[in-house]
């Protein structure tokens, strides 16, 4: 009786290892299909994604540039961390800014169409690729604009090179004292590189739609966050914004530094006192402004009309 009892035990114990082990096999062999398609159609899509910009040759690599309008005044955008494709993500508010403004979009390297660097991805390193190519643009006075944690790499600019910067405008900007639970990509590594992010897109193509963008433009965004995300540029940024944040704690703005800050509001109920640390940095200089927007994070894509129109007033007066 007990030899039977020990009998069925092995036997269901032999079942459930086999099955285990086929469920096993069938997760390998989807992720392996699932790598390769990633592959192959990321080689396909290489040659279906539109140049757009001007290439300027800078170290040992090109950084990619988007030069529109002709207004008298220029601005200089910066990007946001990791964004695939700055020039098209800033869609929106060039086509808002570029009647009144001349507008520099610059792709660091590793986005957009940018190459990729060996240099460390530093923001000593990140504001001094910036300088360059606005030397080799012939540009020496602008007001610099950027999104997200170009708020820290602009603080970085304006104390290095503060002749140059006419004013400082923030896109829901970081802060060197904001809440920072410090930088791992290893889960969206894994999605990026493994293909998981290409099935996620197939799947549910709304959710990563930005409303109001026509359909070549997202199809060109498309190919750009599956080219670009988690290169080994912006994993190599990642990993030093540990120092950025910490460095950038000793620097301020300039006194005479005009500075508008806009912020997003969806974004000061998920971070504590987003919105009041806005406002404490505004008024470390003489001109100085924070204006609360209602949206995500990603202001220029649904209030760039606002921020053209509140840029040009603060700058008028």
């Amino acid at each position: 009786m007990k030899k039977d009892k020990k009998h069925g035990i092995r036997r269901v114990l032999n079942i459930l290892k086999n099955v285990l082990l086929t469920i096993l096999g069938l997760f390998v062999v989807t992720m392996a299909g699932i790598y390769i398609v990633n592959q192959v159609s990321l080689r396909n899509e290489a040659s279906r994604i539109k140049d757009y910009g001007e290439k300027i040759n800078l170290f040992d690599g090109t950084i990619n540039v988007l030069d529109e309008g002709q207004g008298k005044e220029t601005i200089v955008l910066l990007p946001g961390y990791g964004t695939a494709s700055p020039g098209l993500d800033f869609k929106p508010l060039i086509s808002e800014l570029k009647n009144d403004y001349r507008v520099v979009t610059i792709e660091p390297f590793g986005y957009g169409l940018s190459s990729q660097t060996k240099r460390e991805r530093s923001a000593n390193n990140m504001i001094e690729e910036i300088h360059i190519v606005l030397e080799k643009l012939d540009i020496d006075s602008f007001i610099l604009m950027g999104h997200s944690i170009a708020g820290i790499y602009g603080l970085n600019y304006v104390n290095t090179y503060p002749e140059n910067v006419k004013a400082f405008v923030g896109i829901d900007s970081s802060l060197p004292n904001q809440p920072w639970p410090g930088f791992d990509d290893s889960l969206s590594n894994f999605i990026q590189k493994s293909g998981l992010m290409r099935v996620f897109i197939k799947l549910s193509p709304e959710s990563f739609k930005v409303k109001g963008m026509d359909d070549e433009t997202y199809e060109q965004l498309r190919m750009l966050n599956l080219k670009n995300l988690s290169n080994n540029n912006v994993r190599k940024e990642g990993k030093v914004l540990d120092e950025s944040f910490k460095e950038s704690k000793k620097l301020a703005f300039p006194k005479n530094m005009p500075l508008l800050l806009f912020v997003a509001k969806e974004n000061d109920g998920a971070l504590e006192n987003w919105f009041e640390l806005h406002e404490e940095q505004a008024a470390t200089v003489t001109k100085g402004e924070a204006v609360e927007l209602p949206g995500t994070h990603y202001l220029h894509r649904n209030q760039s009309k606002t921020i053209a129109e509140d840029l040009k007033k603060f700058m008028n007066e």
